[in-house]
């Protein structure tokens, strides 16, 4: 922790905005390259800039029947776009030089779309990014010329936290926690802007940090009250958090530096060639790439990285950035493509918000890329190897996020080039019953959940006489890493099911479940014993996989069914304990965020007798050197 920056250095670094286009990136489920990738500014400045300023050009020319891709982009529910439209062109405004003829003409875009789009639902985080483009243009001298007298006190009225935040008690209205630090952001920039003064944005600032404390006992924000869900955005917050203090100039508490190292030791720790991200939860694929550059960027900026670890976040920035240009944006349409080509995101963002994901996730990549620039990175090819550095950290590592009454967890596996993440949590109100948030062994091109999806991906189903479906996704104790010279080692028991059907987790006691991972070179096998506390009758169990990849083989054994693959890094698949396997066809829900799994096997067992325990496990083999 010994590089240190000056935060009011980086106090005018209000956050920027950018995009581009040149490849139609192919159906793919890793990144496109591991080839060095260029310095982060110079895909930014000459491929993602110019991507976006083609979207805002035909914005200020098409207006509201601008379509991309075949999808209107006004009409349907995208209660953020307005804002994402208006720091969109503030970043265009500014990035476009005083004596440019374009400014003139942008700064009349920018007046035409905010008054064409003021009586559009607009709040949360499109408020945010509508505050945050008029604060910018403020600093710069240019607000009086981008919206007009009648809209800007529109505006003022109606960008504000008390919309989806209650005064009285500073609870938030039916959203999730990440919110609290929307609402900071947006009061702190009304104070900003001269619309009220500071007292709201401290204290929602102290009921962030007051929220953040109570339900992060390991540093990692909980998404529900409690429940258990740890994901991407758990990781995710304290940057966010960090980088509020860092657009005004403020040092952020001690606490906050402790939350901050330790989500980027956690992104670190996935740090690796190809720039791509985290591998479960919901709203991952390019959302689950920016949320690392978010977070080191954050940390580089606030100083708790190491001079190596700079070097490391440097050279990942600049992978993910290029991976977004390489991979993510479609040349054919000019517009990202989360949704098409066998990609699959969640429903919440869905393709009706084509423009609005195009402008965030390129401000995401623009205001990083501002900061690495200004700690002396502008143009700097990266230096670090991140295939060394990955095959460089430990074998295993467990983190935790919680432990009590209930045990949540993360176990990273290194096995040469490929990272497994095996996440031990719950999906809580939403999401328990999401194959994202299962306790399965996620890997880049080898395993992956489907958004929204609810299918028995590699996690047994159980489903009883009476109607109920259990499968063990909950209720996590005992959770235990041991390590051998050959092997790791996970377990975990179950005392209760989780019963399906219900938004939350229903707990089941009527069976418990013992689990058992153990990882080896070019191996992982899972182990299950599930027990009921009394004769449940017979019942029906079924697991599924779908898979990256095409089965070549599948034949039965003496001790189960073997599924051989063709054509990319998955070599097997070995199912014990259960009495049927087959292939079946793909269906629409089949796909994962970076491209469509290519087949699918179903493993069943009808009728089978739960007076005693039952035993199911799997084996998946892969080829140990493959990405």
């Amino acid at each position: 922790m010994t590089h240190r920056l000056d935060i009011a250095v980086v106090a005018a670094l209000m956050l920027g905005l950018g995009g581009c286009a040149t490849t139609t990136p192919a159906v793919q489920t890793t990144s496109a390259s591991r080839s060095t990738p260029p310095p982060m500014n110079r895909t930014v400045t000459e491929r993602l800039n110019p991507q976006v300023e083609a979207l805002l050009v035909r914005l200020m020319d098409e207006r509201r029947d601008m379509v991309i891709d075949g999808q209107p982009v006004f009409g349907t529910p995208d209660k953020f776009l307005p804002g994402k439209i208006a720091v969109g062109m503030a970043g265009l405004i500014l990035d476009t030089p005083a004596d440019d003829p374009r400014r003139a003409r942008y700064l009349a875009g920018f007046r035409d779309l905010a008054a064409l789009t003021v009586n559009d639902t607009n709040t949360e985080w499109g408020a945010y990014y509508s505050l945050l483009a008029l604060n910018r243009l403020n600093q710069a001298g240019l607000l009086e010329q981008a919206v007009d007298p009648v809209t800007l006190a529109r505006l003022r009225t109606q960008l504000d936290w008390r919309g989806f935040v209650r005064e009285d008690d500073l609870t938030l209205i039916d959203l999730p926690n990440n919110y609290y630090g929307v609402a900071y952001s947006v009061a702190q920039l009304r104070n900003l802007l001269g619309w009220e003064d500071e007292r709201a944005a401290d204290a929602l600032l102290e009921k962030t940090l007051a929220h953040y404390a109570t339900y992060s006992d390991y540093g990692f924000a909980d998404e529900t009250d409690g429940q258990g869900r740890f994901d991407r955005y758990s990781v995710l917050l304290i940057g966010e958090i960090a980088q509020r203090f860092i657009d005004v100039g403020r040092e952020p508490p001690e606490q906050v530096r402790r939350w901050l190292r330790q989500s980027a030791e956690l992104v670190l720790l996935r740090a690796g060639p190809d720039g791509d991200g985290f591998e479960y939860g919901r709203s991952i694929g390019a959302y689950g790439e920016t949320a690392m550059l978010e977070v080191l960027t954050a940390a580089a900026v606030l100083g708790v990285l190491t001079p190596e670890e700079m070097d490391v976040a440097y050279a990942l920035s600049s992978a993910i950035t290029a991976r977004h240009m390489d991979f993510w944006v479609d040349a054919d349409t000019g517009s990202v493509n989360l949704w098409d080509h066998g990609r699959r995101t969640d429903a919440y963002r869905a393709k009706h918000r084509i423009l609005g994901e195009n402008l965030s996730l390129a401000r995401q990549h623009s205001y990083t890329n501002a900061l690495w620039n200004r700690l002396g990175y502008r143009d700097r090819a990266p230096t670090a190897d991140l295939a060394a550095w990955r095959a460089s950290r430990p074998r295993a590592t467990l983190t935790w996020f919680g432990r009590g009454e209930f045990d949540r967890a993360l176990l990273t596996v290194i096995d040469g080039q490929r990272l497994i993440g095996l996440p031990v949590i719950n999906g809580g109100a939403g999401q328990h019953m999401n194959t994202p948030y299962f306790p399965m062994p996620f890997s880049p091109g080898l395993v992956a959940g489907s958004a929204d999806g609810a299918f028995p991906q590699l996690i047994t189903r159980v489903e009883l006489a009476d109607g109920s479906v259990l499968q063990p996704l909950a209720f996590h104790k005992d959770v235990r890493m041991t390590e051998t010279a050959d092997a790791v080692q996970l377990d975990y028991r179950q005392d209760a099911m989780d019963r399906m059907g219900e938004n939350a987790p229903i707990a089941d006691a009527r069976m418990g479940a013992r689990t058992g991972y153990r990882f080896t070179p070019g191996r992982i096998e899972r182990s299950d014993v599930y027990t009921p506390a009394t004769d449940l009758g017979p019942a029906t169990l079924s697991l599924e996989f779908a898979g990256y990849q095409p089965v070549e083989g599948l034949a039965r054994g003496a001790d189960g069914w073997t599924v051989t693959y063709r054509s990319g890094p998955l070599t097997r698949l070995h199912v014990t304990g259960l009495d049927r396997c087959e292939t079946a066809p793909l269906e629409p829900v089949h796909a994962s965020p970076t491209g469509p799994f290519l087949s699918l096997i179903r493993c069943r067992s009808e009728s089978r007798s739960l007076a005693a325990p039952v035993r199911t496990g799997w084996t998946l083999t892969y080829h140990a050197a493959s990405r």
